[in-house]
């Protein structure tokens, strides 16, 4: 954890930090939480409003969910497998500015449905390609059931990912933001924009 990580906690009045894979799997992968840099980077791209409902797979302890409602006042639902993680975020909200824009939800993400009203997801790498599967499945139906575009934030995906997102119909890559900071060389360290179409 750096210092930058913990200011930002502190100004939210939150606590973020720390690796979790006490439940984590094969299918289910350990909650790490997104750098505020890269959440910085998705907030500064204007992409996120406060007409805006985002869906956090994998929402932990709540770091995205709390940071972009307070920084562009959008609504966040966060949707979390890991009880304990959970009860974690809803500690968190107690304290976190604009956290009546968030909402909580104990699901399996494969299982949740997606509100006629999320417009935006964010991914960093909560779970295998099978999940995303269903997943991905679950937000095109609801596509489908209320027309309207979703653009959906994939933070440092792994290949199995990609593969899968590239052959996937009615979504397209709209953006590619470099998200390496300092002498950082990982090629992961990206944050890809996709676009569901036609709808």
């Amino acid at each position: 954890m750096t210092d930058y990580e913990q200011e930002w906690d502190n100004l939210l009045g939150i606590k973020t930090t720390g690796r979790d894979d006490s439940i984590s799997d094969l299918t289910r992968f350990p909650y790490e939480p997104t750098d505020y840099r890269v959440l910085e980077q998705v907030a500064s791209t204007g992409l996120i409003g406060k007409k805006n409902t985002l869906l956090d797979y994998g929402c932990g302890k709540g770091r995205v969910s709390f940071f972009l409602s307070s920084q562009t006042k959008c609504h966040s639902i966060g949707i979390e497998y890991n009880p304990r993680l959970l009860e974690r975020a809803k500690l968190n909200q107690e304290n976190a500015p604009r956290g009546h824009l968030v909402t909580f939800v104990q699901a399996d993400a494969a299982d949740f449905t997606v509100p006629p009203r999320a417009d935006r997801a964010f991914f960093f790498n909560p779970f295998s390609v099978d999940i995303l599967r269903r997943v991905m499945a679950n937000l095109l139906i609801s596509c489908s059931d209320h027309p309207r575009e979703i653009l959906l934030f994939f933070y440092y995906p792994s290949e199995f990912y990609l593969e899968y997102l590239a052959a996937l119909p009615r979504i397209t890559l709209v953006d590619t933001i470099d998200c390496r900071f300092g002498s950082e060389a990982d090629p992961r360290e990206k944050l890809l924009i996709y676009q569901t179409t036609g709808y």
